[in-house]
């Protein structure tokens, strides 16, 4: 089972995609630990990624498709994969599409995480102050919010076309939301 989360910062999609892997006992693929650890290691792929990073660029669809090949052709992902903010654009999409064409799969379901954003500020100020990050100031959080609805909005009218898309309330406990993933999925 292929699946995809998306959800706006602070909504809670990396935790429900650490439960559902752990559940499923497929992998989780999120973009920014995959670059992070290619980097770490030296692979070939890492070392281009970290030319990027270093410079404090984007780091291209390319390399990042080639991670996420990489570890659609691994033994753990034969059943599958949950990818945790990625694809971010419709052009995305498609790449993510062409990878599991060429497997003999396709993406199976899309879960829209949504939480209004007065609770996403909340979460936001309350991160920020647990764990001391720079980049959870407001005006901060508020333009990756947008960039987010930006990016997203074409993205989820993609996969409606499909008829993939699944909105689970992210409101309530972890519990709470996880049992909502679970029905959404059917599984």
């Amino acid at each position: 089972m292929n699946l995809i989360l998306l959800g706006a910062p602070g909504s809670g999609k990396g935790t429900q995609g650490a439960l559902l892997s752990t559940r499923l006992n497929i992998p989780k693929i999120a973009t920014g630990d995959l670059i992070r650890t290619a980097m770490k290691d030296g692979t070939p792929l890492g070392t281009r990624a970290k030319e990027y990073y270093d410079q404090g660029l984007l780091v291209p669809d390319e390399i990042i498709l080639g991670l996420i090949e990489e570890v659609l052709q691994s033994p753990g992902a034969k059943r599958g994969v949950i990818m945790d903010g990625f694809p971010r654009t419709s052009g995305q999409a498609e790449a993510v599409d062409r990878l599991l064409h060429a497997r003999g799969q396709q993406v199976d379901r899309v879960l829209l995480v949504d939480v209004p954003e007065e609770e996403l500020v909340r979460r936001m100020r309350r991160r920020a102050a647990l764990e001391g990050r720079s980049d959870d100031t407001i005006d901060a959080f508020r333009r990756r919010l947008g960039v987010y609805r930006e990016q997203t909005a074409p993205l989820v009218a993609y996969y409606r076309e499909r008829d993939l898309v699944s909105v689970v309330p992210g409101i309530g406990t972890v519990e709470d939301i996880a049992e909502r993933v679970k029905l959404a999925v059917g599984r």
